[in-house]
């Protein structure tokens, strides 16, 4: 590729996005969060009136929907911008999640948004994380890791979430519904979550979101690419 491009897949909760977002710091490169899209077609469909068993509209929407990423100098989380509005926080609803869920099924939709991902490839390269970024989107990928933990820990790091939001959860749901989404997400016909055959696997089992970072900095070392900022 005539970009570099680094891939992070894995499961809700193992740790990609954060990852993700520290390393495309790291290396001043673009950031893709992939499954971002996926709950920004969810809530925009919610928006307008789209059922999300309106295949042929839901994939127009996808093709034409007005989202960015703003990444914010000071580290941290970017903004995600639908329309021009900020609904970072928005998109992380359970609500909305369930429905990225159901539409990241769906051929046509994947389909429609396959060129847009690709499109966030440009110098002085991407950090791209989602459930097959290594596998479809940029099977070419300069490199490839797969971030992946137990079901309780990720179930775990979301219960943390939440209630530091202030929200009433139990554990056992969330590890169930982990679980469910592990389930749908692997067993899928169309782009299953599943490691690229050149992945790199990392447990993050246990580890600290620092410890992760060194990890797959290591993995960045020892590559091809040229990380003097790193």
């Amino acid at each position: 590729m005539e970009v570099n491009v680094i891939t992070i897949d894995g499961p809700s909760g193992s740790g990609k996005g954060t990852i993700s977002q520290l390393l495309a710091s790291r290396l001043g490169y673009h950031y893709l969060d992939s499954g971002a899209l996926y709950r920004l077609l969810a809530l925009a469909a919610k928006r307008h009136k789209v059922s999300l068993d309106d295949i042929e509209d839901l994939a127009v929407l996808a093709a034409h929907m007005d989202i960015a990423f703003q990444m914010n100098p000071e580290g941290g989380s970017p903004e995600v911008l639908l329309e021009g509005e900020d609904v970072t926080d928005q998109i992380r609803d359970e609500e909305v999640g369930a429905g990225a869920s159901r539409v990241a099924a769906i051929a046509q939709v994947r389909k429609a948004l396959l060129d847009r991902q690709r499109a966030f490839a440009r110098a002085p390269g991407l950090v791209a994380d989602g459930r097959d970024m290594g596998t479809v989107v940029f099977p070419d990928a300069t490199i490839k890791i797969y971030l992946t933990a137990s079901p309780e820990e990720r179930a775990q790091r979301r219960h943390n979430q939440l209630i530091g939001k202030g929200e009433s959860v139990s554990l056992a749901d969330l590890v169930e519904k982990v679980r469910s989404r592990d389930e749908r997400d692997m067993n899928r016909d169309i782009s299953p979550l599943v490691a690229a055959s050149d992945a790199i696997t990392v447990d993050t089992s246990g580890k600290s979101i620092p410890e992760v970072l060194e990890v797959v900095l290591d993995i960045v070392r020892h590559s091809e690419i040229s990380v003097g900022t790193a």
